[in-house]
C-alpha cells in the first residue's frame, strides 16, 4: 500500500510529537507519566489534525505496553469482548479508541467495568467537548487532556522536518513557500503534511513555489464542521465580538464563516445578536439586519459579503443592550416558580369595572394590571443608552404616575 507522508511522520515517541507543549517536554505530565513508567486512563480532546492519535501511539510506544486500537462507530460489540478478553489473557491492556463520543450504551456496559477494575487502561480521543459529549460515568473514570491548536511555528517545525523524508528526495521549496502551506493549512499539520507532498509529485523539477501552491488551493482551512465545536466556537467568537464592540475581530469570524459558505448560521446568528445584545439600545437593528439578509440571499456569494459586512459594522457599533431579554427571562422565571395568581376581576374578559387607557388624557389611567401575590414584580431596568434612554424617561414618567 502506498502510504501517504503524513503517515509516514506520525510519530513513534513522545519526542516526536509537535506541538502540545504544555503536556510534552521537561517536567511535562504525559512525559513524567512515561518517564515514571505508568499509564492512567485519560481523553484526548481538540480539533482535527492536532495530534490526538500521534500522542496516543506515541505513549504506548515509549512504554512498549500492549495495545489495541478501536473505533467507537465502526468496531463492534464483538470487537470489545475480544479486547477485554485479550486483558484478561495478559493481565491488563491500553485501548486506545476513537471517536469516544460516539460509544453508544451497549458498549459503555461492557468497557465500564473492565475501566472500574484497572483491566483496561483507556486513551479516549475526540473532537468534541467531552464535558458536554462523553457519557459522565466514562468521563469521570479518565483524566482529561485538551490538546491546544499548533502555532505556525508548530507547522513550519514539522515542514522542515519533512523535507529531510527521503519521500521528498530533491525537493526545493524557498521559506516563503513554506510560510504559505502553513498559513493555508488552518494550523493542521496532517493538511499540511497532505499540501507538500501533493505539491512535490505536481511538479516535474520537484521545485514548489508559492504558485504552485496556489495553484492546489488558495484557501485557509477553517475548521468549522456544522457537527463539530470548531463550528460553534466560531459563531461564539463572531458574537462576543460584536457584542464586545469589536469590528476587527467581528469581521474576521464573519469571514471565516463566509468562507466556508455557510450563510444559514450567519442568519440565524446575527438575527440572536439584534435582539440579545443591541436589543432596545437600537430598535432599528432588526429590520435593517432583515434588509441586508435579504439583500444578501437576493445577490448569493461572493457579493453576499458587502451587506453582511456592513450591517455586521454596524452591529458592533450600535450601543448594546440586553435589558429586554433578561426582563422576559425575569418574568418567566417567576412564572416557573408559581408566582401566577389570578387575573385583577377588570382585565377578565368583557369585565365592567376595565379602565379604557384611550378614553383618559394621554392614553394612561392608573390601574392595577398584574396579579395581586406579584403586583409590585419588577422585570424590567432600562440602561441609559442609545434609544433606551428615551424609553427609561418613559418607564420612568409612568412608574410615576403609577406611584402617585
Amino acid at each position: 500500500m502506498n502510504k501517504l507522508l503524513a503517515t509516514k511522520l506520525a510519530p513513534k515517541t513522545l519526542s516526536d510529537v509537535i506541538g502540545q507543549h504544555h503536556l510534552l517536554g521537561e517536567g511535562k505530565i504525559l512525559t513524567n507519566l512515561v518517564k515514571n513508567k505508568k499509564l492512567f486512563s485519560m481523553i484526548l480532546y481538540g480539533k482535527p489534525g492536532i495530534g490526538k492519535t500521534s500522542i496516543a501511539n506515541a505513549l504506548v510506544n515509549d512504554l512498549q505496553e500492549r495495545y489495541r486500537f478501536l473505533n467507537a462507530t465502526i468496531n463492534t460489540k464483538k470487537d470489545l469482548d475480544i479486547v477485554i478478553e485479550e486483558a484478561k489473557m495478559y493481565d491488563g491492556l491500553i485501548l486506545i479508541m476513537d471517536e469516544i463520543h460516539r460509544l453508544n450504551k451497549d458498549k459503555q456496559d461492557i468497557l465500564l467495568p473492565a475501566l472500574e477494575s484497572g483491566l483496561i487502561t483507556l486513551i479516549g480521543m475526540t473532537t468534541s467537548n467531552p464535558y458536554h459529549a462523553i457519557n459522565p460515568a466514562i468521563r469521570s473514570r479518565c483524566q482529561l487532556f485538551e490538546l491546544h491548536e499548533l502555532t505556525t511555528t508548530d507547522i513550519i517545525t514539522g515542514l522542515k522536518k519533512a523535507l529531510k523524508h527521503p519521500d521528498l528526495a530533491g525537493i526545493t521549496i524557498d521559506e516563503e513557500s513554506i510560510n504559505l502551506i502553513a498559513k493555508l493549512s488552518g494550523n493542521d499539520l496532517r493538511y499540511a503534511y497532505n499540501l507538500l507532498e501533493i505539491a512535490y509529485y505536481s511538479t516535474d523539477h520537484k521545485q514548489i513555489t508559492t504558485t504552485t501552491i496556489k495553484n492546489i488551493n488558495n484557501r485557509p482551512v477553517f475548521f468549522t464542521d456544522k457537527n463539530g465545536d470548531g463550528h460553534y466556537d466560531v459563531l461564539s467568537g463572531l458574537q462576543k465580538s460584536i457584542r464586545g464592540s469589536n469590528v476587527d475581530a467581528s469581521l474576521h469570524y464573519l469571514g471565516r464563516l463566509l468562507t466556508e459558505g455557510d450563510l444559514d448560521s450567519i442568519y440565524r446568528r446575527l438575527s440572536v445578536i439584534a435582539y440579545e445584545d443591541i436589543g432596545l439600545a437600537n430598535p432599528a437593528i432588526g429590520p435593517r439586519l432583515e434588509a441586508a439578509i435579504n439583500a444578501a440571499e437576493r445577490i448569493g456569494l461572493p457579493e453576499a459579503r458587502i451587506p453582511l459586512g456592513t450591517i455586521v459594522i454596524e452591529m458592533a457599533l450600535s450601543p448594546k443592550s440586553n435589558t429586554a431579554h433578561l426582563a422576559f427571562d425575569a418574568a418567566l422565571q417567576d412564572i416557573e416558580k408559581g408566582n401566577t395568581g389570578n387575573l385583577p376581576p377588570h382585565l377578565k374578559n368583557n369585565s365592567p369595572l376595565y379602565k379604557y387607557p384611550h378614553d383618559y388624557k394621554s392614553a394612561f389611567v392608573k390601574q392595577q394590571y398584574l396579579p395581586d401575590n406579584i403586583k409590585n414584580a419588577k422585570y424590567y431596568h432600562p440602561k441609559d443608552l442609545g434609544y433606551e434612554k428615551t424609553l427609561k424617561e418613559i418607564y420612568e414618567r409612568l412608574e410615576k404616575l403609577n406611584n402617585s
